[in-house]
C-alpha cells in the first residue's frame, strides 16, 4: 500500500528522470523504474558480502535495521547483485574508497517502487524517510571500511 509519503517521494524519484511519467509507468508494471543518476541523486555501489559482513548477518531484515541504524539513508538492495547507497549528487567527484563505486551521470539505475520493502526482486533495505533524504557519503565510506575490515579479519 502506498502512502501520502511514499506517492511524494516516488514524485521526488520519478522527476530524476527526464519525463517522471515514464517511471511512473514502470513502477506500475514492472515494480522497478529505470531512473538516471547524477541529477537528484548518485548511488554507492556494495557488494553483498561486505554488507553482512558489516552487519554480522546475512538475514535482511536484521541488514535493514543494522543499515537503518549505521547510515540512516535510502538503501537499495538487489538480491542478485548489490547494495546501493543513495548519495548526494557529484558524490562521484568525491568518492575516494576504493571498496566501492561511487556511480553518478552517465549511470542509470533501477529504483524500486517506494512501497517495495521485501522481494527477490529490487527492494528497499533502508526507504527513504522523505524526499530528498539522502546518505551521508562519510557514513556510508565507513560501513564499508567496517565490513572490509570484518572480511579481511575472518580470512586470516
Amino acid at each position: 500500500m502506498i502512502t501520502s509519503t511514499d506517492a511524494q517521494i516516488a514524485d521526488w524519484l520519478a522527476r530524476a528522470h527526464k519525463t517522471s511519467s515514464v517511471a511512473a509507468r514502470e513502477w506500475a508494471s514492472d515494480l522497478v523504474a529505470m531512473l538516471p543518476l547524477g541529477n537528484r541523486f548518485d548511488a554507492v555501489r556494495i557488494r553483498p558480502e561486505v554488507v553482512q559482513a558489516a552487519a554480522s548477518s546475512d538475514d535482511w531484515r536484521t541488514i535493514s535495521e543494522f543499515l537503518t541504524d549505521v547510515i540512516d539513508g535510502p538503501v537499495i538492495h538487489d538480491p542478485f547483485t548489490w547494495y546501493y547507497a543513495l548519495v548526494p549528487p557529484q558524490t562521484t567527484e568525491t568518492w575516494r574508497s576504493p571498496l566501492a563505486r561511487c556511480i553518478g551521470r552517465g549511470s542509470w539505475l533501477g529504483v524500486p517502487r517506494t512501497d517495495r520493502r521485501t522481494s527477490y526482486r529490487p527492494y528497499w533495505a533502508v526507504p527513504m524517510a522523505r524526499a530528498g533524504d539522502l546518505c551521508s557519503p562519510i557514513a556510508v565510506a565507513e560501513l564499508i571500511h567496517l565490513g572490509h575490515a570484518r572480511l579481511t579479519e575472518g580470512a586470516r
